[in-house]
């Protein structure tokens, strides 16, 4: 089973110390040492090069691969002791105190936190006080986030009322955890009782959660490859044309696509492909104006009639 976020977070802050003892280390020995595959770590290296020393964009980790041997190219000029000013000082205090409220934190990992953040305080000085008239409140992806953290990591079932958008309908099922990510959204991987088989829920579309009682225990599988992002179309997948105006040039950086070819107005001609091109009448409906399904024929027809259908139900209620 996939580690849990807080694990992949404790990985990632120990490989920072260890390649900076180890210069040019070779992938195959960080993989090993870590009890990781490769590929987990080449993900760990692609997210260590956003983080940095400075709130404000400081010295970020100059860390990169040939994929055979690791490089740090700045790891002294970022070792210095850090000094944080007081709007930094303020920001870590608040993130800090909202974390340690969090449903589904280990308890270890809290009081962990909370003496961080005494040492913070005693180091802040008056900047704690002003902290402390701040507070922020998780939405709910935040609180889902945290039941299906501590659902992994105590091996327990989830009872989930989840949005279908491609049904439109809400469902109710039972699901065994195996790992959160995040690629665009935060997703979890599970074991789904109502379909068996491996299914992908994005958290803002969960409607409500429950930890059960019943342990976790989905079948043996391997893990899918998500370096080519969340969507993988099949190269004899439907090929689907859609055209959208500048307002709409946002679906290419959203859906893989073969290519993507500029209009004279700025917007541009994508050609895509997806097993089920009829998912993309909700993709035609959100563009309204500002996009159109070009091909197939049969899709673009059907588009037009779910859009005049909707504004029929609209006109009706008004």
């Amino acid at each position: 089973m996939a580690a849990n976020a807080i694990d992949q977070t404790r990985r990632m802050l120990s490989l920072v110390t260890y390649l900076r003892e180890r210069p040019g280390a070779y992938v195959a020995d960080v993989a090993r040492a870590f009890g990781i595959t490769e590929d987990e770590l080449i993900s760990d290296l692609d997210v260590l090069p956003l983080c940095g020393t400075s709130f404000r964009g400081g010295d970020l980790l100059d860390i990169d691969t040939d994929g055979e041997r690791i490089w740090w190219h700045n790891a002294d000029d970022v070792a210095a002791p850090l000094r944080l000013a007081a709007d930094e000082a303020t920001a870590l205090l608040v993130a800090a105190r909202a974390v340690t409220t969090l449903p589904g934190l280990r308890e270890s990992d809290r009081q962990a936190l909370l003496r961080a953040t005494a040492k913070l305080e005693a180091a802040a000085g008056d900047t704690a006080g002003a902290s402390s008239r701040l507070s922020v409140t998780f939405e709910s992806e935040g609180g889902v986030f945290a039941e299906v953290d501590r659902a992994i990591a105590e091996r327990r079932r989830l009872w989930l009322r989840y949005y279908s958008p491609a049904r439109d309908e809400l469902t109710e099922r039972e699901v065994d955890p195996i790992r959160l990510f995040a690629v665009g959204h935060t997703y979890m991987e599970a074991w789904c009782r109502l379909s068996e088989d491996r299914r992908t829920f994005r958290l803002d579309r969960v409607a409500a959660i429950r930890i059960l009682d019943e342990p976790s225990s989905p079948p043996e599988m391997e893990l899918r490859d998500l370096s080519a992002g969340l969507v993988q179309p099949a190269a004899d997948d439907p090929e689907v044309t859609v055209e959208v105006a500048p307002a709409g040039r946002w679906v290419a950086e959203y859906y893989p696509h073969d290519k993507a070819e500029e209009l004279p107005d700025g917007g541009l001609r994508i050609t895509l492909r997806t097993p089920d091109p009829a998912s993309l009448r909700r993709l035609a409906l959100r563009l309204g104006a500002d996009g159109r399904i070009v091909a197939p024929k049969e899709l673009a027809t059907s588009a037009r009639e779910a859009a005049r259908q909707a504004l029929a139900a609209y006109g009706e209620e008004l």
